[in-house]
């Protein structure tokens, strides 16, 4: 029963690319109304742990709030990448997330990997050179979208590696409603310095970030939180490859989005490469 919900939150998460391919606002809005909703709605629950934050430590906070910070960028860019480019280039190269952190705890932390986990690594990269140069083809609107969702893939990166120094000290609740918070600020003020109208673009795209902060955050991301707990955490990661496959059939049945050939074979290799990665470092 565990497994069929981490299923279902896998398909949850997925739902994002296609709400976010039927919204009409900029990507920047949609991020933040995703964000603002996914704040709004866990504001109860974090309030509720008043002593928690009485006890919090500066440095605490000031790492929850970079957190948000990060993750604001990462779903900026992110949505702007699934209006350049398609939906199974923009979701693959995203997820190539868990490989900067391998790199960055090699570099930062010192971590030493296995030669199983570098080929791993080699051969995701390669995909993502594959699904680029497929998509150069396309034109400069694709490959621009493809280095766009690479740069959010980095800025996730950093919100994973500062949540798991804040997550020694935070409760998963304050520390996820922090982070919202922090997100929302972070795409309030891009909008401003940008002049981006925060309203205006109708009542469908505010359902639709409703959509994506109860869908995709509360009932995606958090369910892999969740799961964490009771399920082997290379489980987790492998349910989480179902994200581009069934966010590519959505693209394919509903917008008409046929990958070609090549695209198809690097991000193959992606995810095969996120898959022996994830197996040899559980």
């Amino acid at each position: 029963m565990k497994r069929l919900i981490v299923l279902l939150g896998v398909a949850g998460v997925s739902l994002s690319a296609l709400l976010v391919r039927w919204s009409t606002a900029p990507a920047l809005i949609m991020a933040l109304y995703r964000m603002a909703f996914a704040a709004l709605l866990t504001a109860p629950a974090a309030l509720r742990r008043r002593e928690e934050f009485r006890g919090m430590s500066q440095r605490a906070l000031g790492l929850s709030l970079a957190s948000g910070f990060f993750l604001g960028l990462h779903f900026a860019c992110y949505f702007e990448a699934l209006h350049r480019t398609t939906i199974a280039s923009a979701v693959v190269l995203v997820d190539t997330e868990v490989l900067f952190v391998a790199l960055a705890s090699v570099l930062l932390l010192r971590r030493r990997l296995g030669r199983r986990a570098w080929c791993s690594i080699l051969l995701a990269f390669a995909g993502s050179a594959m699904v680029a140069l497929a998509d150069q083809t396309a034109g400069t609107g694709a490959l621009q979208g493809d280095l766009i969702a690479l740069a959010g893939a980095l800025c996730v990166c950093v919100y994973t590696m500062l949540g798991a120094v804040c997550r020694e000290t935070l409760s998963t609740t304050v520390y996820t409603y922090l982070v919202y918070l922090s997100a929302a600020g972070t795409l309030l003020a891009a909008a401003a310095l940008r002049g981006t109208p925060l309203g205006g673009y109708g009542p469908v795209n505010l359902l639709t970030g409703l959509g994506l902060a109860v869908f995709c955050t509360l009932l995606g991301h958090s369910v892999f939180s969740w799961g964490l707990k009771y399920l082997p955490p290379a489980f987790i990661s492998t349910a989480k490859l179902l994200e581009p496959v069934l966010s590519s059939l959505y693209g394919l049945f509903l917008f008409g989005e046929r990958p070609g050939g090549l695209a198809v074979l690097g991000g193959g290799m992606i995810l095969l490469g996120i898959a022996l990665y994830s197996r040899e470092a559980a």
